[in-house]
C-alpha cells in the first residue's frame, strides 16, 4: 500500500495549469482525418470574421504538423481528449466544436472576452454524500447544513439558465461543489438540455450509480460522463474518498459497463475516469491498466488545496487565472462565481435570478478582477492570493 502525501496547505510560488494532454504524436492518422475534415469546411458560410480567422489558424496549424514544421504559440491543434470528442461529431457540428475548443484553450492566454464564456459549470446541488480529503465538503463550516450553503437548484432557475445559454454557449458541465446525481430532478434537467449543447458533461463520484440512474445517464444527451476516481488501491481510495466504498464503486463500474455494452452500443458518449493526484505513488499507466475496460479515457489532475482555500498560505503567483476567461460557475441558489476555489463565494456579486449571464460575464466588477490579475495583483484579492491555479 502506498502512502498518501501530506495535503496540508503549503506556500507555493509556482501555479499549475489545467491538464492539456496535447497530441504530441505527430501527423498520425487521427490528425490526418482532422485536417481533411477542416479542409472540407466552407469558410464562406462563416460570417464572423474573427471566427473565420480562427478556422484559418487551426487549418494552418495542421498543415504545419503535416509538413513537420514546428508549431508556434499562436498555433492550435486538438488535445488527445478533444480528438476523442471530435471523432464523435456530426459533420455539421465540426465548425462550432473547433471554434469552442480554440476559444476555451486560447482566450485565457490571449485575454480575449466574448459575450459569453466558452464553458458554464452548473451546480445543480451543493450537497454531497462524500467528504473527500481534498474537497470543500471536508470543511465543516461549508458542508454543515446550518451554514446555509447546502441545497438543490430549483428547476425554474435551471431552465432560465439553460434558456439563455442555448445557442450562446456550446459547453455546459454539471459539476462543482456537490454530487449531481443527488438531485431528485436530474432526469428532467438532462431532458431539458437535449439537443442544445455540443459539450454537455456531468461529473460524478460514481457512488450512487444504480441501474436506473445508469440508464438515465446513458440515454441522455450527455457527450461526456466523468467518474471521479483517484486510486486503484482500496485502502488508498477510501482514505481519499471518505464515506465511499471501493467494492461498491467496482460493482457500479461493472454495472455501467454491462448496461452500456448491452443497450447503448451506438452511444457517442465518452466515459472518463479522472482523479486528483494527491498520492505520490499514483501512476497514470497503472490506473489505465486497471480501469481501461470501464472508460474511454483515464486522467489524473494536479492537486490544489481546495479544502482550505481561505486558510492556505499567501503565495507569490502573478499569472492571470485562466478561469476568468474560460468559464463561469453558477451555484444551486443562482449565485454566479468566477471560480470554485472560492467555494464560499467571497468574489460573487451576482445572481442569475436578477441578472443575465451575459451581463454578469461582462460586468464592471468581473472586469476589475481580470484587470487586477493582468496587472499581477492577485495578492490583493481573497482568495485568489491563496490559489495555485493559473
Amino acid at each position: 500500500m502506498s502512502d498518501l502525501i501530506d495535503i496540508k496547505p503549503k506556500s507555493r510560488n509556482k501555479g499549475f495549469k489545467k491538464e492539456n494532454f496535447q497530441d504530441t504524436s505527430g501527423f498520425n492518422e487521427k490528425n490526418k482525418l482532422i485536417l481533411s475534415k477542416i479542409k472540407f469546411l466552407n469558410l464562406n458560410n462563416i460570417e464572423n470574421l474573427k471566427n473565420k480567422n480562427i478556422i484559418k489558424i487551426i487549418l494552418n496549424s495542421y498543415e504545419k504538423l503535416k509538413n513537420n514544421i514546428k508549431l508556434e504559440d499562436e498555433d492550435f491543434i486538438l488535445t488527445q481528449h478533444e480528438i476523442g470528442e471530435f471523432n464523435n461529431l456530426k459533420d455539421k457540428d465540426i465548425t462550432k466544436y473547433i471554434l469552442y475548443r480554440y476559444k476555451y484553450n486560447k482566450y485565457p492566454i490571449q485575454k480575449i472576452l466574448e459575450d459569453y464564456p466558452p464553458n458554464i459549470n452548473i451546480e445543480i446541488t451543493s450537497m454531497c454524500n462524500l467528504r473527500c480529503i481534498m474537497c470543500y465538503q471536508s470543511d465543516k463550516s461549508f458542508s454543515n447544513k446550518s451554514e446555509g450553503y447546502m441545497g438543490h437548484m430549483n428547476i425554474d432557475i435551471f431552465k432560465k439558465i439553460i434558456d439563455e445559454l442555448y445557442q450562446n454557449v456550446e459547453a455546459v458541465t454539471f459539476a462543482s461543489r456537490g454530487e449531481p446525481t443527488l438531485h431528485p430532478k436530474i432526469d428532467e434537467m438532462l431532458k431539458y438540455c437535449e439537443g442544445k449543447f455540443l459539450g454537455l458533461k456531468l461529473n460524478t463520484n460514481a457512488t450512487l450509480l444504480t441501474e436506473k440512474k445508469i440508464h438515465s445517464l446513458l440515454s441522455s444527451d450527455l457527450q461526456s460522463l466523468v467518474l471521479s476516481i483517484d486510486e486503484k488501491d482500496k485502502n488508498n481510495y477510501e482514505k481519499i474518498r471518505v464515506n465511499a466504498n471501493f467494492d461498491k464503486i467496482m460493482k457500479n463500474l461493472e454495472s455501467l459497463k454491462k448496461i452500456r455494452e448491452k443497450y447503448y452500443k451506438d452511444s457517442k458518449m465518452r466515459i472518463r475516469i479522472s482523479g486528483v493526484k494527491i498520492n505520490k505513488n499514483q501512476n497514470i499507466e497503472s490506473m489505465n491498466n486497471f480501469y481501461k475496460e470501464f472508460a474511454d479515457e483515464i486522467a489524473l489532475v494536479n492537486y490544489n488545496p481546495w479544502q482550505s482555500a481561505y486558510d492556505n498560505d499567501i503565495n507569490e503567483i502573478k499569472n492571470t487565472c485562466s478561469e476568468l476567461y474560460r468559464k463561469m460557475f453558477i451555484w444551486w441558489d443562482g449565485k454566479a462565481n468566477p471560480c470554485d476555489f472560492d467555494y464560499k463565494s467571497i468574489l460573487s456579486k451576482w445572481n442569475v435570478k436578477d441578472n443575465t449571464i451575459k451581463s454578469i460575464w461582462n460586468s464592471d466588477y468581473y472586469n476589475k478582477l481580470r484587470e487586477l490579475h493582468k496587472l499581477e495583483k492577485r495578492n490583493v484579492i481573497e482568495p485568489c492570493k491563496r490559489c495555485i491555479s493559473v
